[in-house]
C-alpha cells in the first residue's frame, strides 16, 4: 500500500463520525484563511503608514485603527477556533483510537486457528497497540495542522500570484522543493523502513516467547541465550534504522537551508522591485510574513511526513491483519441454531489444510442423540481434525456435516459453538479469578450452579483451600494451579455451560489414578443425555462408548463397540494389544 493511499485509508477510518470530521475539516478551512489573512493585514498597515506623508492625521489614524481592529478580530477568531478544533480533534482521535483497538481485538479473536498458528501473540499485541497509536497521531495531526497546511500550500499560496507574481514565484518554488525532496527520501527509504518494522515485530515476538516460557528459560539456564537473541534483533533493527534516519536528517538540513535562502531572496528581490516601483514596502512585509508562515507550516508538514513515514509500516501491518479474511464463512443474517437434540452426521467429508495433503478422506458416520462416540487411532490419523470440523474451526473441501439434519454452514457460527462444550487435552485458563474462568461458557451461571459443577468435577475442595477461594487469581494460563487442578476446572466449566454436544479431548490425561476415577464419575454425569465425542489415546477409557471410530490415515478403518472390535482382530485390536504389551515390554528392557 503506497504512502498516499495508506494516508487516505487512515482518514477513511473516521467514516463512522463523518459529520464531526466534516465540521472539523470546514473549521480548518476557516482557520487557513484567518491565518493567511494576518500577513496580508500586516502589510496593509505598513503601507498605510508608509503613505501617510501629506495625508491628514485623522485619516491615517482611522485607516490604521480599522486595519488593526480587523487584524485583532482575525487573530482572536483564529485563537478561539484553534482551541475548539484542537479540543474536538483530541476527543475524536481518542475515541477512534480505542475503537480501532476494539475492532482489531474482536477481529483477531474471530480469525481461525490457521492464522493464530502462524502469528505470534506478542506480535499481534504489538501491531494492535502501535497501530492504534499511529492512527491516533495521524488523525490528531490532520485536524490540528495538516489540513490547514495543505490548504495554504495548494489553494492560498497560488493566490499570492494576484498580489505580486514575482515574489509569489519564490514561495511556490520553496513549496515545490519541499515536496520533491520529501518524495525522493521516501522513495529511497520506504523498503528499509518496512524492514525496520519487521524487526520491531520480531522484538515483540522474541520477548513474548521468552516471557510465556519463563519456566523453561530458567530450568534450562537459557537466560543468557535468550538475552543474546534479543540483543541480536536489536542490532539488526539499529543497522536497518540508521540509514533511514540519516536520509531524513539530511532532508531536514536541506529544507531549512532552502527556507533561509528563500527568506533572503524575498528580501533582496523585494528591495529591487521596490526601487523599480514594482512592489510596495507593505507587499514586501506581507510576503516576508507569508514566507515565515509557509516555512513554519512546511516544516510541520515535513515533520508529519517523516513521522508518518516511520509509522507507515506499522499502520500497514494493522490494516493487513484487519483485512485478513477467515477461511470459515459466517455471513451476517444467518439464523441462530436452536438448542439441538444432538444428532450429528458426517457425509463424505474430505479435508486438507491449506497447501497440505488430505487429512480426512470420505469420512462418513452418524450419531444418534445422547450417544457416546470414541475417536481412536494413531497420532495424525485425523481424530482432532474431525472434531475441529464439527466446531467449524475449518470447513471441509467436500461433503457436509449436519446437526439435527441442518448443515453447519446454514446457521450462525456463534450459535453453533454455543451448543458445543469442549474439555481440551491442555487446560486453557485466563489470568482471571477461578469464578470468572468457570463463567466463560455461561456468564449468568449462579453461585449454586458453579459450586455444584465444581463438586461434580472434584474441584470444590481444592478451590476452597485457595487463598481467596473462588476469587483466587489463577495466573497466566493457570500457572498457579497444578495440571490436575486446571483439568478439573475445565471439566467444571463444561458442566456449567450445559451443552447438548460435548467433546472430550483426553479430558483426564493430567489426572492421577485416584482423581481420574472420581472425575470419570463426574464425566458420566456430564455425558448423560448428551451426544459426546471422546478423543482418546488410552483405549481403556472408551470401553463404555456406544460406538468407536478407528481412524487410520484419514479414513475410518473400523467402527463398532469395544468388545466387538477386539474380537475382529483388526486395527483396533492391534492398538489394544500394543498398549497392553507396552509396560511389560518396558519392564523386560
Amino acid at each position: 500500500m503506497g504512502f498516499t493511499r495508506l494516508y487516505l485509508r487512515v482518514l477513511a477510518e473516521l467514516r463512522p463520525e463523518k459529520r464531526l470530521a466534516t465540521a472539523l475539516a470546514l473549521a480548518n478551512v476557516l482557520l487557513a484563511f484567518l491565518t493567511f489573512a494576518e500577513p496580508l493585514l500586516f502589510g496593509r498597515v505598513v503601507d498605510m503608514l508608509a503613505s501617510s506623508a501629506g495625508r491628514p492625521p485623522s485619516e491615517v489614524w482611522t485607516g490604521t485603527l480599522t486595519l488593526l481592529a480587523l487584524w485583532a478580530a482575525v487573530g482572536l477568531g483564529g485563537i478561539v477556533a484553534s482551541i475548539l478544533v484542537s479540543l474536538e480533534a483530541d476527543k475524536l482521535a481518542h475515541r477512534n483510537r480505542l475503537a480501532a483497538m476494539e475492532r482489531f481485538f474482536q477481529h483477531v479473536l474471530s480469525l481461525p486457528l490457521s492464522f493464530h498458528g502462524h502469528t505470534h501473540s506478542g506480535r499481534l499485541l504489538k501491531i494492535m497497540l502501535s497501530g492504534a497509536d499511529n492512527l491516533f497521531w495521524v488523525w490528531l495531526g490532520f485536524f490540528r495542522d495538516h489540513l490547514s497546511t495543505f490548504l495554504i500550500a495548494l489553494v492560498l499560496l497560488p493566490l499570492t500570484l494576484l498580489l505580486n507574481w514575482r515574489l509569489a514565484i519564490l514561495l511556490i518554488a520553496l513549496a515545490i522543493l519541499f515536496a520533491v525532496a520529501a518524495a525522493v527520501v521516501i522513495t529511497r527509504t520506504q523498503q528499509a523502513q518496512r524492514t525496520v518494522e519487521s524487526h520491531h515485530a520480531a522484538l515483540a515476538a522474541t520477548a513474548g516467547d521468552a516471557l510465556s516460557n519463563v519456566m523453561v528459560v530458567q530450568s534450562f539456564v537459557r537466560l543468557s541465550a535468550e538475552a543474546r537473541l534479543f540483543q541480536d534483533t536489536v542490532r539488526r533493527l539499529l543497522a536497518a534504522q540508521n540509514p533511514v534516519l540519516t536520509w531524513w536528517a539530511l532532508l531536514t538540513v536541506l529544507t531549512r537551508a532552502a527556507s533561509t535562502m528563500t527568506v533572503i531572496a524575498i528580501f533582496v528581490l523585494g528591495t529591487a522591485l521596490h526601487l523599480r516601483g514594482q512592489a510596495s514596502v507593505g507587499e514586501i512585509v506581507t510576503f516576508m510574513g507569508f514566507a515565515t508562515l509557509l516555512i513554519g507550516r512546511l516544516e510541520q508538514a515535513m515533520g508529519f511526513v517523516s513521522t508518518m513515514f516511520m509509522q507507515a509500516p506499522g499502520v500497514a501491518l494493522y490494516f493487513e491483519v484487519i483485512d485478513t479474511k477467515s477461511n470459515v464463512a459466517d455471513p451476517p443474517g444467518l439464523p441462530a441454531m436452536a438448542r439441538p437434540l444432538g444428532e450429528v452426521a458426517f457425509e463424505s467429508v474430505t479435508f486438507a489444510y491449506p497447501g497440505g495433503p488430505p487429512i480426512l478422506s470420505d469420512v462418513s458416520f452418524a450419531v444418534a442423540p445422547g450417544q457416546t462416540v470414541a475417536l481412536v487411532g494413531q497420532t495424525g490419523a485425523g481424530k482432532s481434525t474431525t472434531m475441529s470440523l464439527l466446531q467449524r474451526l475449518w470447513d471441509p473441501q467436500s461433503g457436509r456435516i449436519t446437526i439435527d439434519g441442518t448443515d453447519l454452514r446454514a446457521v450462525s457460527l456463534e450459535s453453533l459453538r454455543a451448543h458445543i462444550g469442549v474439555v481440551f487435552q491442555e487446560s486453557l485458563l485466563f489470568n482471571r479469578s477461578i469464578r470468572e474462568n468457570l463463567r466463560i461458557g455461561r456468564a449468568d451461571a449462579t453461585e449454586a450452579e458453579i459450586e455444584e459443577a465444581c463438586r461434580l468435577a472434584q474441584a470444590h475442595d481444592f478451590i476452597m483451600k485457595q487463598p481467596q477461594g473462588y476469587d483466587t487469581m489463577v495466573g497466566e494460563r493457570g500457572a498457579s494451579l497444578s495440571g490436575g487442578q486446571r483439568q478439573r476446572l475445565a471439566i467444571a466449566r463444561a458442566l456449567i455451560k450445559n451443552p447438548p454436544i460435548l467433546i472430550l479431548d483426553e479430558a483426564t490425561s493430567a489426572l492421577d489414578a485416584a482423581t481420574e476415577a472420581k472425575v470419570q464419575e463426574a464425566l458420566r454425569a456430564l455425558m448423560a443425555g448428551r451426544t459426546t465425542f471422546v478423543i482418546a489415546h488410552r483405549l481403556s477409557t472408551v470401553r463404555e462408548a456406544d460406538m468407536i471410530l478407528v481412524f487410520s490415515e484419514g479414513r475410518i478403518a473400523e467402527r463398532g463397540r469395544f468388545d466387538e472390535l477386539v474380537s475382529r482382530g483388526g486395527v483396533f485390536a492391534n492398538l489394544v494389544a500394543t498398549q497392553l504389551s507396552g509396560p511389560a515390554t518396558q519392564a523386560a528392557e
